[in-house]
């Protein structure tokens, strides 16, 4: 399989405003690299093809923060070149029991007694739980896993994740004992990571992954916790979508939200979905948002 990498130096000083505009337009394909220590950033993507490369580039140039510091620069990339671009963005981390490893590690990681871990390999998808928004989820999965009304009602552990990417919220959520898991994305290609994943863990005949956009991913669909980590203005779109597919008594998990929009999101699903609890966390310049259907 040949894949086209493009490569443009932009001004450290824009790296992370350009960061966070690749989440917003749920720009998948591309990514910020950045170089501390010699105060040099750059965009990245990685195509299937040269035509797809100079398109994207054509779309994403004029809503960039700053000006490019050079042209782009466009080649092809060895197989071993483009399966191995993003390991150097995945790092292992924990939050409670659970731990989120790179595969790459697993010969030199020890994992403590009485501990999880869910290992990793994702791929071109989105999700490693590095970034603020995956985290957000993988906190709010782990404290449900642990809250009393999960540990008690053992028929309410129904689990959605609204675009899976790399699988890792609905794969969590198995480890941490929710059944009836299911994910899916609108990307194959997530889909397929995902599956990989299930696999690699163990835990491919306790989640389902299929490929479906949000209004047919979530029909007839009635979740204890369903999660969507999706970029604001989508989840303001599908809010009567998102609110309808949650059961009584369950949790709705809301993340890709950046902290100056939470408020405005906040009001669109307290109209959505009046009488429902929600509160909301900050981390970094990214906010989640979980509403609990009272009833």
């Amino acid at each position: 399989m040949e894949l086209f990498e493009l490569k443009v130096e932009i001004p450290a000083a824009s790296a992370e405003a350009c960061d966070e505009l690749l989440l917003e337009r749920g720009e998948g394909n591309w990514s910020v690299l950045e170089d501390a220590i010699a105060r040099r950033a750059w965009v990245q993507g990685i195509f299937p093809s040269r035509v797809e490369a100079e398109a994207a580039w054509a779309g994403l140039l004029p809503g960039l923060p700053a000006a490019p510091l050079a042209g782009p620069e466009l080649r092809a990339l060895a197989d071993q070149d483009w399966k191995d671009s993003y390991k150097a963005h995945f790092k292992a981390w924990k939050f409670g029991p659970l731990h989120w490893v790179p595969v790459w590690e697993r010969e030199t990681f020890r994992l403590p007694p009485g501990e999880q871990v869910l290992w990793l390999d994702p791929g071109l998808a989105f999700g490693t739980g590095n970034h603020e928004t995956t985290r957000l989820c993988c906190e709010r999965l782990v404290a449900l896993a642990a809250s009393d009304r999960f540990q008690v009602t053992s028929d309410k552990r129904r689990v959605t994740d609204a675009g899976c990417g790399s699988g890792i919220l609905a794969l969590s959520a198995a480890l941490l004992g929710f059944g009836q898991v299911s994910g899916f994305d609108n990307d194959p290609e997530a889909v397929r990571v995902s599956g990989e994943n299930a696999a690699m863990n163990g835990l491919a005949d306790r989640v389902v992954f299929r490929t479906a956009g949000l209004d047919d991913g979530l029909a007839g669909v009635q979740a204890d916790v369903l999660l969507a980590n999706i970029q604001a203005d989508v989840l303001m779109r599908f809010a009567a979508t998102l609110v309808g597919a949650v059961a009584p008594g369950g949790t709705l998990v809301l993340s890709g939200i950046l902290a100056t929009e939470l408020e405005q999101v906040r009001a669109a699903f307290a109209e959505a979905a009046p009488g429902w609890r929600i509160d909301s966390r900050v981390m970094g310049e990214w906010s989640d948002l979980a509403l609990v259907r009272v009833g």
